[in-house]
């Protein structure tokens, strides 16, 4: 039999097998595809135009930036709230690798490998009970924790607050008013996203421990110098600047840091 014939009888026996389980890719499944494709680009487009020409979504653009602030709380776009509530449940440093890496990681691997092990041509939803019981499962997971990261109110801050009045008593700043609003600003500012004080934050770029750092003896014009412009003290110093926060606000800062000598 001649390769023609050969390719007549496989092209005659897929034709048989498309009438007996299915139809073909061409040209079904691509005009499946195509059309809802449109389909969400045209939604897509259509949201855009809302969002443009209306307030029904929300504002164009929103408040100016107040590089001064120190209640504005960091979110997320709403498509990774599922990672940040992860984040909530796996604290930092221990397990954080976990919500970052490992289960993200995880999730991929078995999208890609999935079509390789579950090749039956069974498609009816009835006899198929454990994906679909997986995908449900899947969904409801990832629902939950979208709306819990939604919802869910930053605590961090007020975490570190209440360790003040501990971290007061154990430097013995606990009667020098401009030192524990120092502190309450140190909270506040998110100092603790890169620093560690007495045992409470985490330490990223680098950044030291400040428990002791009045200890060094740097002076209150060093510590305000540093806040307003860390890369003109310490060239190369990945720490942003603060200098928006205003002068009274540097001072005490200033003074708190020059108040922690170390527990006593």
């Amino acid at each position: 039999m001649s390769s023609r014939d050969d390719r007549r009888s496989g092209f005659q026996q897929y034709k048989e097998d498309v009438k007996r389980r299915g139809k073909p890719f061409y040209p079904f499944a691509m005009f499946h595809d195509t059309v809802m494709s449109l389909v969400v680009v045209t939604v897509i487009g259509a949201l855009a135009f809302v969002w443009r020409y209306t307030d029904i979504i929300g504002p164009l653009i929103g408040e100016k930036a107040d590089p001064g602030t120190t209640s504005f709380v960091p979110r997320p776009d709403w498509y990774f709230y599922f990672l940040f509530y992860l984040l909530r449940i796996f604290k930092w440093p221990e397990s954080v690798i976990l919500a970052t890496v490992g289960i993200p990681t995880i999730c991929l691997i078995l999208l890609l490998v999935l079509p390789f092990i579950d090749m039956r041509m069974e498609r009816r939803l009835t006899r198929r009970p454990v994906a679909v019981v997986a995908a449900i499962l899947t969904v409801i997971s990832m629902a939950v924790l979208t709306y819990k990261g939604a919802t869910a109110e930053e605590a961090i801050a007020a975490e570190v607050k209440a360790a003040i009045p501990g971290w007061a008593q154990d430097q013995g700043f606990a009667g020098n008013q401009e030192a524990l609003d120092g502190a309450d600003l140190f909270a506040e500012s998110g100092c603790v996203a890169c620093h560690t004080y007495l045992g409470t934050g985490s330490t990223n770029l680098g950044a030291p421990d400040l428990s002791e750092e009045g200890a060094k003896n740097k002076g209150i014009q060093f510590q305000i110098d540093h806040l307003k412009c860390p890369s003109c003290v310490n060239p190369g110093s990945a720490m942003p600047q603060f200098a928006a926060l205003g002068d009274e606000n540097l001072h005490a800062l200033a003074v708190f840091l020059e108040a922690s000598k170390g527990p006593k």
